[in-house]
């Protein structure tokens, strides 16, 4: 079961929206326009927290209705995964057959819910008992808000949102064990059942009860005892994790991003889990600010391991001030801009279509070409080594050259370095796209071997265009280290195993005009970068770094 579609009148800023939705949806927009109401309206649906005078638009009259009403779609499945068969039942019979479910919650009953019954083509109040047992029928809704309960992280409280994960894996998975559900039904039998001995002997002592407390206050007509289930959430209340990344702490005491990684990654787990041990039951989950403390790469980290749980049986809504997570395309993805008008009022529309998109990507990266910081262009070099020297060499000579971004192809394995996989995979990212498609420059080492030669020779067939437009130069020897005026390379005392400390050593004795003659190649492919990169952009200040350890990708002492 999923969110087909969501209806918002009259709440907070929104006075009226309505638009369908995918697996992955990503709500974007400027602070204060109303993204988090979007959200808390949908939790509003769920809870019914929150006074009616509150949250109620302020530009209309005091008894304007509120309400949001939610259509589920793959009603069908859903059903079957409702553990209380009365329930399953008493559904079934005002729906059918049909695979679509609306839900409403409005001002008028904000305590209740109403189904709307096809056949009578009327509202009806849901018939599965207290309005919270109602949501053990819909998907279950998990809203991981911004800021709140981050602190609170450490603790595991059952209110904060790791405890509630945390809780949700617990309770799924008694829910699809049979003794618990056994010990359920014995339980409420008795327990709940008016027949049962324990109910009745509890009766008795509330009448007792109640009789001596009528003497002191009349007003009083019942005193009930009421034995409720075990609260499994208070497993959590001695809970605690420590991480270890290099200092062995608790959560609590970790920086925000990882606090922030950490609850999503059990967001996931709990995804995983769920299918895992095929509980079934759909649910959605509403993230505030999922990039939050991230860094980009860890936000399309993120993106990644949540389009898992969209391309499931599963929802992912997502606020985010982060381009990352939507710039790229997928088939689960549906982008909204959420914009106030001058009215105040907050209107949602979709922006998937190529120039709303780009305006949307733009405005989250600054609004102004400045603050995008992209280079003028790119040369693509096959190896670490080949990255370092030429970030030496343009550091000490071309500080006022057009910035060029030095991009190292390297591949996963050496499967893939051989295969030219990886350099294929960062040409088709960067020339893909028609910003840098025709200026983009590669510099390449010969092949060694038939077998490599061969591919060598069809990479080149798949990307002729490249060597039409004379963006690929080819070095003529095996490596750039064969490439190095011999003198300093001997002069290094370094050997094949130490090629980025070899690139450095020799970029940083090299002058300027043996670089440009004695290693020619090189220069041009550089002179090429430069002639056709895009113009008028501040020329890049190199600033030296000096490290020391290991290059993991080329395996390789660096320092």
């Amino acid at each position: 079961m999923k969110i087909k579609t969501i209806r918002i009148s009259n709440f907070r800023s929104i006075a009226n929206a309505e638009f369908d939705t995918v697996g992955f949806n990503v709500f974007v927009g400027q602070n204060n326009h109303g993204k988090t109401n979007l959200f808390q309206a949908v939790e509003w649906f769920y809870s019914a927290k929150g006074e009616i005078g509150q949250i109620r638009n302020v530009s209309q009259a005091a008894d304007s209705e509120v309400s949001v009403e939610i259509v589920f779609s793959g009603v069908q499945d859903g059903l079957n995964q409702i553990t209380h068969s009365d329930n399953q039942t008493k559904l079934r019979t005002i729906l059918g057959d049909l695979d679509e479910m609306r839900i409403r919650r409005t001002s008028e009953a904000p305590k209740e819910r109403f189904i709307f019954h096809p056949a009578r083509n009327e509202w009806k109040k849901q018939p599965c008992g207290a309005d919270s047992a109602f949501n053990n029928c819909i998907p279950r809704f998990e809203f991981v808000e911004a800021t709140k309960n981050l602190k609170d992280v450490g603790g595991y409280k059952s209110t904060s949102p790791i405890g509630k994960m945390l809780g949700g894996v617990l309770t799924e998975i008694l829910e699809a064990d049979q003794n618990y559900r056994e010990f359920r039904e014995k339980f409420e039998a008795l327990f709940g059942s008016e027949t049962s001995a324990v109910r009745s002997r509890l009766t008795e002592l509330g009448n007792a009860v109640q009789t001596h407390l009528a003497k002191q206050f009349p007003d009083c007509t019942a005193v009930d005892f009421a034995v409720e289930e075990p609260a499994f959430d208070d497993l959590l209340k001695n809970f605690s994790t420590r991480l270890d990344d290099g200092v062995n702490t608790t959560a609590e005491e970790k920086g925000d991003g990882m606090q922030r990684a950490l609850m999503l990654a059990i967001i996931k787990t709990y995804a995983d889990r769920r299918r895992e041990e095929a509980l079934g039951r759909s649910f959605i989950f509403f993230i505030d600010e999922a990039e939050l403390h991230l860094h980009p790469t860890a936000q399309r980290q993120l993106k990644e391991a949540l389009l898992e749980l969209a391309d499931g049986h599963d929802q992912v809504f997502v606020n985010t001030h982060s381009s990352v997570l939507l710039a790229d395309d997928h088939q689960s993805q549906r982008v909204f801009r959420v914009h106030k008008e001058v009215q105040g009022l907050t209107t949602v529309e979709s922006v998937n279509s190529g120039t709303a998109k780009y305006e949307v990507v733009y405005e989250l990266l600054g609004g102004s070409p400045a603050d995008i910081l992209l280079p003028s262009n790119f040369l693509i070099v096959e190896g670490c080594s080949e990255q370092e020297f030429l970030k030496a060499i343009i550091r000490r000579f071309y500080g006022e050259k057009p910035p060029i971004h030095v991009l190292a192809a390297n591949g996963d394995d050496e499967k893939q370095r051989q295969s030219y996989g990886r350099l294929n995979d960062t040409l088709h990212t960067l020339g893909g796209a028609p910003i840098y498609r025709d200026k983009l420059v590669i510099l390449l080492d010969q092949p060694d071997g038939p077998d490599k030669q061969a591919r060598f020779k069809e990479f080149k067939r798949q990307n002729y265009n490249l060597v039409t437009r004379s963006q690929l130069v080819e070095l003529q020897v095996h490596g750039l280290e064969d490439y190095y005026p011999a003198d300093l390379r001997a002069a290094t005392g370094l050997g094949p195993n130490n090629k980025v400390r070899m690139a450095k050593k020799v970029a940083e004795t090299l002058t300027k005009e043996r670089f440009e003659t004695e290693m020619s190649l090189v220069f041009q492919a550089l002179s090429t970068a430069w002639k056709n990169a895009y113009q008028d952009q501040t020329p890049m200040t190199y600033e030296p770094v000096v490290a020391s350890g290991l290059c993991q990708r080329c395996e390789d002492v660096v320092g």
